[in-house]
């Protein structure tokens, strides 16, 4: 027998739980022996928790049970005896506890809502199901309200309430026409989760007069309609699109007809709201926006990403979709609506909270007399669930005593047990969202010895293979299983067997002497029990003669040999494959007994040809490649591969090492280089062959080096010039003796997760490294430079042992030792691990910054103590950002810069600060788990710099001999301005630069005329400003002065207008020179010093409008003629409109507008007393009777008994529809309106309206005829199974 290792615990419970593993029994599931052992009951089916039925059919709650014997079954409702007898619409289902209530003869559902408990009992114990709530589902009706046309604005929000009633379950929500069909939904209308339908910005698309919503209960069969909402959407009228459409792009009052507005949030409202949802369940996020554009909304989670793979957008992106939620998942969830003129955005701060769900759920126990156990009850859920225990169905606390049970919170702990104490125990775990309910019982039996496996059941086996013999037992106590081999055999024990629990012996290689009788003996205290089984070793199959490489010559013959030999008592089976696939069906292909034969080869007989013998017990395979060429025209010699060797024979066995020796197989015309020796392990990868060595091609044999605990094969490659043969035959199989390991696993590491552990992982050994059965690991660890001793833990089949109880980040030393049945491998060496860090405790002290010039300051800090830092220091992370700039006083959003040092580093440089300007800034410590609390705010001030160049400059009002200049002052001052100042010079006709003359202007000045100037010269203009740090950079412009009571001498472009809007400007200015000027304007952001944007003018046309300009901007603007040696317009500046409402120019107030309207007024005011006129001078005219005479016939009245209009009557809009479908304006319903109308779903009058408009008919298609009026019930009848597909 194998030997047993005893693991010493430090711990009871762990002494205990591993008692429970060795002491409890498991019942094999063999029918026979299931038939006569006695068991409590076990629920095996039951009704869902909360269990909404049809209130129109048969209510059936289900409860099934197994056991032996047989369980009876009883209920309780509400907390009480539920006696069926006493109710006689209430029924039990034979051998079942299963019970059904007759509604449909009768009954009404409502009076069987409440809790049902089944209990199936035996007398071995009692379980109990769930608490089943039975509630009936309704479909209440729409109340009826009056609903006012929606008359909204282009381009306004809008959003149609659908409120639908309360329902179980709630409905879902569709909204259609009149005619039945889906509304159309896009990213600016859609539906909401609430059922309400929404509207970015109406368009003249949206006005009808049929938005209605549907809501279709499922367990009913029912849909409901709200009344039609009617929506109008009001444009601007036929007039005023006259006067838009005449109006060009030079007028600067043209205005957009519908004002565009940045997003607004629909749903949710305010900035922040909150959402708590259950782990398990799916999370619906929603944002909804108003805005014109049409805003786009993106989801972001605050410090986190959204979960991949399980995050999905719904609803165009308006709804974020989470499925499978956990804990992990909470936080603040934003959602942001953005168009071009805006943003806005909402937090959704989500909780996910549990109900209680499985750590452990307690297994049912087979215990024998005496023995010991434990049920153990582990849930978890947000809050934690608390625990209680139930005795067959009755709280433990008052439930008969048993002195073999003791609770222990989530445990119950069983001693000594005897049959008396078989019973079933509930565990109940429930929180405020919920419970779990399990049951597992304790069965206590004393059963003599039986095995399972039939008697001399014959097992075959191949050669050199493992052999495994079955000995399936049962019995309580636990049998003890003996092996025996022969009559009179001995007990099997040593290396060469491996006995598993289950009672099966393994022979790892059955040799042919392996051949006999076995019999296997069970016993425990109530009796002994053997059985008899056979096994023959059968020889391997081999492919003796394999096909070879060919190389043949088109329309020849060709024949692959394939010679078996294989045990006489075994039938095998020849099949040939022709690259992995059948043989083409071709009658060229002939398989003899041991050959295949291909006549008249041709190209497509290129391949690969497989042998496969298949036996009962094992299958061989060997290929051969064809390769088909054309015929030569002179004899060549053919070089290929050589042929494999052969005649591998093992010599030289010793434990570590063995001698190969094999002959060489034909080189082929190419001398063979080397030999490639490769190893396969029978034992742990059997068909998985390893590189072992190479040796040179004039080398027959080799001593190779082995390993213990393996079952060796060797096989031999030969390799030439043209590549490697196939593979020899496998060698004989040796198995090696197994030892101690020689290695103990690689990549040791100690790494903690949490703060209060440390996660000690390592590779694992393979099983060639095993060097023998039953590897196992034995993980020792002690905190570093503290005197402790080395705490142990062996474990086997993992490559991971959590340590947990750890102090926050301290060293620890680790080492990980192999073992196995013969030993341990040597002593391993210690690794240095850390327990899990935690975030770093204090902040670092006395910051100081010193600021090195306007853009760039140097920040000092002191370093945390490293025990502070409880962690792997990372660095310091330094925040920081500006308050306001000194010069203009005015704050701004504050938006935060970081900047990260690492190491140990105590100081650090900030760049691109803005000059003049007051910052703040507070530095961190970082660790592996995150960043510590920041220091104090050190507020800290950048001196003054250089400005940026003046915002614009203009030059007017040019006379013989004077200029005016107007400024703006530098969008940037960086500072308290000191001066401007300005240079200019003449320009003569050949552009050669005449003297520079500067002037120095004060600070507060923003005009200049320059006076005693040349007529009719050209100038230029470089105007900077100053501070006292120095000047910034400048601003250049040209101007020309005039001739007295002449032309000027160079054509000239003045009087440079803009009017802005928000995105665009409408440009105009005046030309005085040559006819037939080519126009160009040129524009850029004032103050930048990027290139001018260049616009070309069609045609000689003194106006232009450029377009795609950014809101809220200042730009600045020059005019220039082509071909007139680049002359250019002075320089203009304009700002557009801010990102908001667009501006509107309110035409009342114009003069054509009021001429216009006072000449309409006039010709109102004549045409009024030509009427009144001919109207004195006329008779009286008979309009009644000529109506009467010549009635219109699409205006007579019909009558709805013989399909013609009858007047109409208000009272017909609470009367029922017709066919399904409700009647549009005009009163009639027209099928092929509509290929998919609820008329075609319809079953002929089944389909129905009730009074207030809710649709009526089955969807399982009945015939039956409902009333079409006088319906008062509250619950409506159900529609038309096409229905389902509109949701």
């Amino acid at each position: 027998m194998m030997k047993k290792k005893s693991i010493p615990a430090s711990k009871p419970s762990l002494m205990l739980f591993l008692c429970q593993i060795v002491s409890a029994l498991d019942v094999p599931l063999d029918s026979k022996l299931l038939e006569e052992l006695s068991q409590p009951p076990t629920i095996t089916q039951q009704s869902p928790k909360d269990y909404i039925v049809d209130p129109r059919e048969n209510i059936v709650i289900q409860c099934e049970a197994k056991g032996k014997p047989p369980p009876s079954f009883s209920w309780t409702r509400n907390g009480t005896h539920f006696d069926i007898d006493k109710d006689a619409q209430v029924t039990m289902k034979p051998n079942s506890g299963t019970l059904v209530i007759n509604i449909m003869n009768g009954g009404k559902a409502e009076a069987y809502e409440g809790v049902y408990q089944c209990t199936a009992r035996n007398e071995r114990g009692a379980a109990i199901s769930n608490n089943i709530v039975i509630r009936p589902s309704r479909s209440p009706l729409w109340t009826k309200e009056k609903l006012e046309p929606n008359h909204v604005r282009e381009g306004d929000s809008l959003v149609l309430h659908c409120r639908p009633p309360v329902g179980l379950p709630p409905p879902i929500i569709f909204w259609m026409d009149n005619a039945f069909q889906r509304l159309p939904q896009s990213e600016r209308v859609s539906q909401g989760l609430n059922g309400d339908l929404y509207f970015s910005n109406v368009q003249p698309e949206d006005t009808r007069e049929d938005y209605i919503c549907y809501a279709r209960f499922n367990h009913t069969q029912t849909i409901q309609q709200k009344q039609p909402i009617s929506v109008k959407v009001v444009s601007m009228d036929s007039l005023n699109d006259t006067i838009a459409a005449n109006l060009s792009d030079t007028d600067i009052y043209g205005a957009k007809p519908v004002t565009e507005r940045q997003p607004v949030l629909l749903t949710p409202t305010g900035s922040t709201s909150t959402k708590v949802e259950l782990r398990g369940n799916v999370l619906l996020l929603e944002c909804i926006a108003a805005g014109l554009p049409t805003p786009v909304i993106r989801w972001t989670k605050e410090g986190g990403e959204l979960p991949a793979n399980r995050t999905f957008f719904e609803n165009f992106k308006k709804t974020l979709k989470i499925i499978d939620v956990s804990e992990a998942d909470s936080g603040n969830y934003k959602c942001t609506a953005r168009n071009v003129l805006g943003s806005v955005h909402h937090v959704i701060s989500v909780t996910v909270k549990a109900a209680p769900y499985w750590i452990t759920a307690p297994r049912n126990l087979v215990l024998s007399p005496g023995e010991d156990g434990t049920l153990i009850c582990r849930a978890n859920g947000n809050p934690k669930p608390s625990i209680s225990w139930l005795a067959n169905g009755v709280p433990i606390a008052i439930a008969p005593e048993d002195p073999s049970r003791k609770v222990d919170g989530d445990t119950i702990i069983f001693s000594h047990v005897q049959e008396r104490s078989s019973a079933v125990y509930q565990c109940n775990a429930s929180n405020e969202y919920g419970y779990l309910l399990a049951n597992a019982f304790v069965n206590v039996l004393a059963e003599p010895p039986r095995i399972l496996t039939p008697a001399n059941k014959l097992y075959q086996v191949i050669a050199d293979s493992p052999a495994l013999l079955d000995c399936a037992y049962f019995g309580s106590p636990k049998p003890e299983i003996e092996w025996f081999k022969g009559a009179k055999g001995s007990i099997l024990r040593g290396n060469e067997y491996i006995f598993h629990d289950n009672g099966t012996l393994e022979i790892p290689v059955a040799q042919k002497d392996s051949t006999g009788t076995y019999t296997c003996v069970a016993r425990n205290e109530l009796g002994k029990i053997q059985n008899e089984v056979h096994l023959e070793i059968k020889d391997p199959t081999m492919i003796i003669k394999q096909p070879e490489y060919t190389v043949v010559q088109r329309y020849s013959q060709v024949s692959f040999e394939c010679i078996i030999k294989h045990d006489s008592t075994l039938l095998p089976t020849v099949v040939w494959l022709k690259d992995n696939d059948e043989l083409p069906d071709d009658e060229r292909f002939l398989v003899g007994k041991d050959n295949l034969t291909i006549m008249n080869v041709t190209d497509k007989d290129d391949g690969t040809y497989t042998c496969v013998v298949n036996t009962t017990l094992d299958s061989v395979s060997a290929s051969a490649v064809l390769t088909v060429v054309a015929a030569p025209p002179t004899p060549a010699i053919i070089y290929a591969r050589p042929n494999p060797p052969f005649d591998l024979e093992l010599t030289g066995q010793l434990e570590r090492s063995i001698d190969l020796s094999w002959t060489p197989g034909d080189e082929n015309n190419s001398p063979i280089t080397n030999f490639v020796i490769e190893y396969e392990d029978g034992l742990h990868e059997p068909g998985v062959w390893h590189y072992q060595t190479e040796v040179p091609g004039t080398q027959t044999t080799v001593q190779l080096k082995l390993s213990p605990y393996v079952n060796y094969s060797f096989r031999v490659i030969a390799v030439n010039k043209i590549g490697r043969s196939q593979p020899s035959e496998p060698s004989q199989q040796y198995l090696t003796k197994s030892a101690n390991p020689d290695e103990n696993p690689a990549n040791v590491q100690g790494i903690g997760s949490e703060p209060d552990n440390l996660v000690i992982t390592w590779e694992s050994l393979t099983g060639f490294q095993s060097n023998g059965p039953g590897l196992q690991y034995k993980v020792s660890w002690r905190q570093k430079d503290v005197d402790d001793e080395w705490t142990s833990v062996i474990v086997a089949n993992v490559s991971k042992y959590i340590v947990s109880g750890t102090p926050t980040f301290v060293p620890y030393e680790i080492k990980v030792q192999a073992l196995n049945d013969l030993g341990y491998a040597p002593e391993p060496s210690e690794v240095i691990g850390h327990s899990g860090e935690d975030l770093p405790m204090v902040a670092p002290g006395n910051v100081q910054v010193h600021v090195i010039n306007s853009t760039l300051a140097k920040v000092h800090w002191d370093p945390v103590p490293l025990k502070t830092v409880r962690g792997h220091l990372q660095g310091y992370k330094v925040y920081y950002w500006k308050v306001q700039s000194l010069s203009r006083r005015s704050r701004r959003h504050v938006e935060k810069k970081i900047l990260t040092f690492r190491g140990n580093k105590t100081f650090g440089m900030l760049p691109g600060l803005e000059p003049y300007s007051s910052y703040k800034l507070n530095v961190r410590v970082v660790n592996g788990k995150g960043e510590g609390p920041a220091s104090p705010d050190k507020v800290f001030k950048t001196p003054e710099g250089v400005p940026s160049s003046p915002s614009f400059l203009k030059i007017t009002n040019p006379t013989l001999d004077s200029l005016t200049l107007e400024w703006g002052s530098p969008t940037h001052p960086n500072g308290v301005l000191t001066s401007y100042i300005l240079k200019f010079q003449p320009i003569n006709n050949t552009h050669e630069l005449g003297p520079l003359v500067e002037i120095r202007i004060p600070a507060n000045e923003s005009t200049l005329i320059l006076k005693n100037l040349n007529y009719s010269t050209r100038y230029k203009f470089y105007f900077n400003a100053q501070t006292s740090v120095g000047s910034g950079s400048q601003i250049t412009e040209e101007a020309v002065t005039i001739m007295d009571e002449v032309q000027p001498l160079y054509p000239r472009i003045r009087n440079v207008t803009t009017a802005a809007a928000e995105t665009y400007a409408n440009i105009s200015w005046e030309y005085e020179g040559p006819d037939h000027a080519n126009f160009y304007v040129e524009y850029g952001v004032a103050g930048s010093k990027e290139d001018w944007k260049k616009e070309i003018v069609n045609g000689s046309r003194s106006f232009f409008v450029l377009k795609g300009l950014t809101p809220g901007t200042a730009y600045k603007v020059r005019v220039g003629a082509e071909g007139l040696s680049g002359f250019r317009s002075s320089e203009d500046v304009f700002e557009t409109g801010p990102a908001m409402a667009s501006r509107q120019v309110d035409i009342a107030t114009q003069g054509w507008f009021i001429g216009l309207m006072c000449a309409v007024a006039l010709l109102i005011l004549i045409l009024l007393i030509v009427c009144f006129i001919r109207r004195n001078k006329g008779g009286k005219y008979p309009v009644k009777e000529k109506e009467d005479a010549h009635a219109d016939p699409e205006i007579q009245p019909m009558k709805e008994d013989d399909g013609t209009f009858g007047e109409y009557s208000d009272a017909e809009d609470h009367k029922p529809l017709k066919k399904g479908s409700r009647t549009p304006s005009d009163r009639t319903v027209k099928k092929e309106d509509s290929d998919d109308s609820l008329v075609d779903y319809g079953e002929g009058v089944n389909g129905q309206f009730n009074e207030d408009g809710s649709f009526i008919g089955q969807y399982s298609g009945k015939k039956e005829k409902e009333p079409a009026e006088g319906n008062e019930s509250s619950e409506a009848p159900s529609p038309v199974n096409a229905m389902n597909s509109f949701v």
